[in-house]
């Protein structure tokens, strides 16, 4: 049987229609996350922060799943301009359009929350990753962690992340990203090393690289160990841990 000249039309047609719901999954947060973005150079999220979102603590890479939209979208925009440097994340989020970081976002931030563990009923030992988290150094004007990132770390508003569940290596870095590297005179033993310089310059009033600044080597790994031993508990989950937000 011969065909029509109407029929390649709407053969066509027909086919650009079922093209279409393809067209606008470029723009889906899940399929991005698992599948990577229309650019080539935007990889699969989970290769790095997991098929669910909680991170790989090993390679240092983040939990993202449960964190605020906006705060994750405004990572991704910081990444992009440079306020944030990370030889890995800078090319992935430039090459991600502006509807696949907020299709991004959004999944991750529907999925679920970190569970946070009871924090020590006890009185912390001064000094300790838990007396900076809770109580701070006011004598060198650093405020205590929960002050800003709420009760037990779980995050206030979208300007102040979650801490608790993110893995030390990861905490550890970002201070360190926010303090930079001072330079190191050179000993006996011991060649100088060039100071380097902050790598993050996106926070709100430049607080936490006055925080992170003051902080020792010592302080830095006591408080990001004390943040990621707060989550994941074996309790069910309690949405009233995230009330602030």
């Amino acid at each position: 049987m011969s065909l029509s000249p109407t029929r390649p039309l709407a053969f066509c047609l027909s086919a650009s229609l079922l093209a279409l719901p393809l067209q606008a999954g470029a723009a889906d947060g899940e399929a991005i996350i698992q599948q990577g973005g229309a650019n080539p150079a935007a990889m699969p999220c989970m290769s790095c922060h997991g098929a669910d979102g909680k991170g790989m603590a090993a390679g240092g890479f983040p939990r993202l799943a449960g964190l605020p939209e906006a705060y994750i979208a405004k990572q991704l925009a910081d990444f992009k301009a440079g306020r944030r440097e990370n030889p890995l994340m800078q090319p992935i989020a430039q090459a991600l359009g502006d509807a696949e970081v907020a299709a991004v976002a959004k999944a991750y931030a529907a999925k679920p929350k970190v569970n946070v563990k009871a924090g020590p009923v006890e009185r912390p030992k001064e000094g300790s990753g838990a007396w900076l988290a809770l109580r701070g150094a006011w004598d060198r004007h650093i405020p205590e962690c929960t002050l800003c990132h709420g009760p037990s770390g779980v995050g206030v508003g979208d300007a102040f992340p979650p801490l608790a569940g993110q893995s030390a290596e990861y905490i550890e870095a970002q201070l360190r990203a926010w303090r930079g590297t001072p330079a190191q005179p050179a000993g006996k033993k011991v060649k100088a090393v060039a100071a380097v310089a902050p790598t993050r310059s996106n926070d709100p009033n430049g607080l936490m690289r006055h925080i992170a600044a003051d902080l020792s080597e010592a302080e830095i790994k006591a408080v990001a160990a004390y943040f990621a031993g707060l989550g994941e508990s074996t309790e069910p989950f309690d949405e009233s841990q995230h009330r602030l937000r």
